[in-house]
């Protein structure tokens, strides 16, 4: 297989199905910040020392390629395959998740800013993005393209998640969170 097919060169691309497309519309927008994301969780994971946080960001993952998978997929032009679908279990594992990570921590009394140990600012970066590419879907959506709720849950509840687990990565590297404080 080559990697390169010179057919994007003139800054076209194929949807799934082969639809082609401008290279910066919306839905290229949206499933290329979801890639974004999914490269930034792959350096999150290279700072996490503890196996189930390692397990769960794989999966976050392929997730993640769920979620690109089907935002690629142009549903008026082809079927959705089963494959690119984001099911309600994958919303509630991460809502497991991030309840089961909650339930470890100290309670929140004022802003948390991004920040402290390496893993825990990765993680910030990755809500970020997250929270990108979740602007980046409704975008999409304002465009007239029907968005499944879960995709939008999903990514939401992401965005979520890398916030308890920058918080979680704090805790186990014993750095102190940095509290946002107003100014006197």
């Amino acid at each position: 297989m080559k990697i390169y097919t010179k057919t994007g060169d003139c800054g076209q691309t194929s949807l799934v199905g082969g639809v082609r497309v401008s290279k910066c519309c919306e839905r290229l927008e949206s499933y290329g910040t979801v890639d974004e994301l999914n490269s930034y969780v792959g350096l999150l994971i290279t700072y996490c020392t503890d196996p189930h946080d390692v397990s769960v960001l794989t999966e976050v993952q392929r997730n993640l390629f769920v979620v690109g998978s089907y935002l690629a997929t142009d549903t008026t032009q082809m079927e959705l395959r089963t494959s690119s679908v984001v099911t309600d279990d994958m919303v509630k594992t991460v809502e497991r998740e991030i309840d089961a990570i909650n339930e470890t921590l100290p309670p929140i009394k004022l802003f948390v800013l991004p920040g402290g140990c390496r893993g825990a600012s990765i993680s910030h970066i990755c809500r970020t993005v997250c929270r990108r590419a979740e602007r980046r879907i409704l975008a999409l959506s304002g465009c007239g393209v029907d968005i499944d709720a879960n995709v939008l849950a999903y990514v939401n509840r992401l965005s979520d998640y890398f916030f308890i687990l920058a918080r979680r990565l704090n805790v186990l590297e014993e750095h102190e969170e940095i509290i946002w404080e107003r100014r006197k």
